[in-house]
C-alpha cells in the first residue's frame, strides 16, 4: 500500500514553516535591522495591498476548501480533489499567499528580512510539505491528479 495514500505528512509543516518565517524575520530585524532598498510612504502602500492580496488569496483558497468538504490541514487525508477557485491558476494559493504576505511586511515595514525569509520558505514547503501533499494526491486521485497537475502550475 502507498504510503502516501492516508496522508501526506505527519507533521502540519505549512503553518510552522510560515510562522517561522515571520518569527525570524521580526527576530533578525530587530536584532540586525536591514533596510529595504525602496521605503517610503508608496512602498508602504504597496506592502498594504500586497498583504490584503495574499490574505485575500488566502481566505479564497479556504473557502474552497470548506466548498469542496476537505480538510484544509496540511497532514490530513484529503477527500477531494479541488481544482476550482484560486486553484484554477495555482496548486499552492494558500503557500504562494503566504509568499505574497511575507513580500508585503518587508514593502510595508521597510524591512529586507521578510523579503529574505521568501526563498528559504518556499523551498522548505515545496520539499516538505508540496512534494509529499503531491505524492499523496497522485495516490488518491490518479488520473485525474495528473490531468490538473499537467495544465496547472505549482506556484503561478
Amino acid at each position: 500500500m502507498d504510503p502516501h495514500r492516508e496522508r501526506p505528512n505527519t507533521i502540519p509543516w505549512p503553518p510552522i514553516l510560515f510562522f517561522g518565517a515571520l518569527a525570524s524575520a521580526a527576530l533578525l530585524d530587530r536584532l540586525v535591522p536591514l533596510p529595504m532598498p525602496w521605503t517610503g510612504a508608496a512602498a508602504s502602500v504597496v506592502g498594504l495591498v500586497l498583504m490584503l492580496a495574499g490574505s485575500g488569496l488566502m481566505l479564497w483558497a479556504f473557502a474552497s476548501f470548506r466548498q469542496a468538504r476537505t480538510t484544509v490541514l496540511p497532514h490530513l487525508r484529503s477527500d477531494a480533489l479541488i481544482t476550482t477557485g484560486p486553484f484554477r491558476r495555482s496548486r499552492n494559493p494558500i503557500y504562494l499567499a503566504e509568499a505574497i504576505i511575507l513580500a508585503g511586511l518587508a514593502l510595508h515595514y521597510g524591512a529586507l528580512w521578510y523579503a529574505l525569509a521568501i526563498p528559504p520558505f518556499v523551498m522548505a514547503v515545496t520539499r516538505l510539505a508540496i512534494m509529499r501533499e503531491e505524492a499523496h494526491l497522485l495516490a488518491r486521485f490518479g488520473d485525474a491528479w495528473r490531468t490538473y497537475a499537467d495544465s496547472v502550475r505549482r506556484w503561478l
